[in-house]
């Protein structure tokens, strides 16, 4: 989110983050406890190959 210069959440979840984990983008670094306040995202394999426009 500060990387992209937002703040508001629900807002970087809908519009961002939801996608990108649906496409494989991303992935939760632990996908047992989705909602953990530890929960992480990293790139997949895809995510790196993938260029933005």
């Amino acid at each position: 989110m500060g990387k992209l210069g937002l703040a508001h959440r629900q807002l970087f979840r809908n519009s961002y983050l939801n996608p990108a984990l649906a496409t494989g983008l991303v992935e939760m670094t632990d996908p047992a406890a989705p909602r953990s306040p530890l929960q992480m995202y990293r790139l997949t394999e895809r995510g790196r190959g993938a260029s933005i426009r």
